[in-house]
């Protein structure tokens, strides 16, 4: 079952995002300058086979004052995007 995201118009002509999605991962890398790529592992069990299996995704975030470092467990919530990879910020 999919979480629906409600997204209202404001007059100003933005999007505001009532139910942001917020993920927890680790920094997989801090190379790039204001971002962080953070691996988010979870567990989802097989259609067919009934077995539970481990997924990770990794997800680029936007980290204004460089704060996190390689293997920093962080939380990160949806955003608006920032760049064409970047839709997620870290709290």
């Amino acid at each position: 079952m999919k979480k629906t995201i409600e997204k209202t118009k404001k007059a100003d002509g933005k999007v505001v995002v009532k139910n942001p999605k917020t993920l927890d991962g680790v920094v997989v890398g801090d190379k790039m300058d204001k971002t962080v790529v953070v691996s988010v592992t979870r567990f989802v069990k097989h259609p067919k086979y009934q077995k539970h299996v481990k997924i990770s995704k990794k997800y680029k975030a936007h980290d204004e004052v460089n704060k996190y470092k390689v293997g920093d467990k962080v939380t990160i919530v949806e955003t608006r995007p920032i760049s064409k990879d970047k839709h997620f910020k870290t709290i």
